[in-house]
């Protein structure tokens, strides 16, 4: 008995031993290979800084406490992605520099170029030109990441003391977005291997050793700017697109539609007779947009890019953004009890200034009172689906989900009669409404801010 018991013990800690050996053999072979073609980033910059004036600001004493210039260095990641020396990084990493060093593995240091630089996805390229053969990384599938799958991250966290460091999670979701800031173009990796400040631009790779995504933020109790086992890198399918744009043109060019969207809520949901809550629903389509032109209409909810399913208002912009300019593109949506395939000609992405501008126009803004309305399958008027902060409206009690009947003396049946009489008010006009509320009749009358 006692000798069977040795056996069995024997066999499990072999057993332990083994697995835990195999177990450990992807992470100690990834880091070999994937070491080499991680780089640390050393961003030097101009700052301007004023001398402490102990006379509380005085501005007497302005002169006798000028501003001073100074060296400034900021710490970062890259990833090496060919022979030729090119390096993706974050563009935060390298903003307003005037002068890039990168140090690799071997201690090597070079001076960098940028190639280009694109802030609405926080990527950049920057290229040294080395004097030996560099390490490339072997680039991944990021679509074909699994919620619950190992990663790596390698960087260079808090300094160049601590450069290739290696850490290992998994990944905790896909798709994440709103989180450095509302940004159009996030869809990030959320995993929780360990990434703190100096990682941003560096690996994620899988178990494989390919990379998968550029670690590029982490989020925090909003105390410490340590780790807190919430980190975010870009996916590497949407930094592909970004840097065959930035190698080929020096700047990235983007689809455009020309429509204002927004989630389906339950509210909208039950009042458009739709099955489910996914897809975008479009609010207003810029005049002389390919959205325009295309025939799409206010209210069509798409629920597909060509074959990409759209859940919500960003998996819409992210489906048209990732496609270029001239790109034939088919649009599934539902039109009242229908399900139409329309096919639009992207139009170029205009510049946020210009963006801002077609934003702004009267067709796709609140109206003169401050409203946004829907119109109704089921029944005759519009209803109000949201209002301004500050509007008229919102000053003289209207609500959302109220619905207006009639303008005046007019009955409205449609959104596009409702539309017709808003856009002939001029501000100082006073204007009467008849809205109806859980079933009640209510009248507003007003004066036009």
């Amino acid at each position: 008995m006692r000798l069977t018991r040795f056996i069995f013990s024997s066999i499990l800690v072999c057993v332990l031993f083994s697995s835990n050996h195999q177990f450990n053999n992807p992470f100690i072979e990834v880091s070999k290979k994937a070491n080499p073609c991680i780089v640390s980033i050393i961003s030097e910059k101009e700052v301007v800084q004023k001398q402490f004036n102990p006379f509380f600001n005085d501005p007497f004493f302005e002169d006798f406490f000028p501003e001073f210039k100074r060296k400034g260095e900021s710490l970062g990641s890259g990833v090496i992605i060919d022979n030729e020396g090119y390096i993706i990084t974050n563009n935060h990493v390298i903003e307003g520099a005037d002068k890039i060093r990168v140090i690799l593995y071997n201690k090597n240091e070079y001076e960098a170029s940028i190639i280009g630089v694109d802030p609405l996805s926080d990527l950049a390229i920057i290229q040294i030109k080395a004097d030996e053969a560099l390490s490339t990384v072997k680039m991944g599938n990021s679509d074909k990441l699994s919620v619950g799958e190992w990663v790596i991250a390698i960087g260079s966290p808090f300094g160049l003391h601590l450069n290739h460091t290696v850490t290992a999670g998994i990944v905790s979701a896909t798709g994440r977005s709103s989180v450095m800031s509302k940004l159009t173009y996030e869809d990030f990796i959320q995993h929780d291997a360990a990434i703190n400040p100096g990682n941003s631009g560096g690996a994620l790779l899988n178990l494989d050793g390919e990379l998968i995504g550029i670690n590029t933020a982490i989020a925090t109790d909003g105390y410490s700017r340590s780790n807190a086992g919430v980190g975010f890198a870009i996916p590497i399918n949407q930094a592909r697109r970004v840097v065959e744009d930035l190698l080929e043109d020096g700047t990235v060019s983007r689809g455009w539609l020309g429509v204002q969207i927004q989630n389906i809520s339950e509210e909208i949901s039950r009042a458009l007779d739709l099955d489910s809550k996914k897809g975008a629903l479009i609010v207003s389509i810029v005049p002389d947009s390919p959205a325009a032109a295309s025939g799409l209409m206010e209210e069509d909810v798409i629920i597909k890019v060509d074959n990409k399913e759209i859940e919500n208002d960003k998996d819409l912009i992210r489906a048209v953004s990732s496609k270029h300019p001239e790109d034939y593109t088919t649009f599934t949506v539902i039109r009242g009890d229908e399900k139409l395939r329309i096919s639009v000609v992207l139009g170029e992405r205009p510049d946020e200034r210009n963006l801002a501008s077609k934003s702004s126009t009267k067709t796709n803004a609140f109206d003169i009172i401050g409203l946004k309305v829907s119109g109704l399958n089921d029944r005759d008027g519009v209803k109000i689906i949201s209002i301004e902060n500050g509007s008229t409206a919102q000053q003289n009690g209207l609500r959302k989900d109220d619905v207006i009947v009639k303008i005046g003396r007019t009955s409205i049946t449609t959104l596009e009669q409702y539309n017709e009489i808003m856009e002939a008010k001029e501000s100082g006009d006073v204007i009467m409404l008849k809205i109806e509320r859980n079933g009640n009749q209510t009248i507003f009358a007003f004066s036009i801010q």
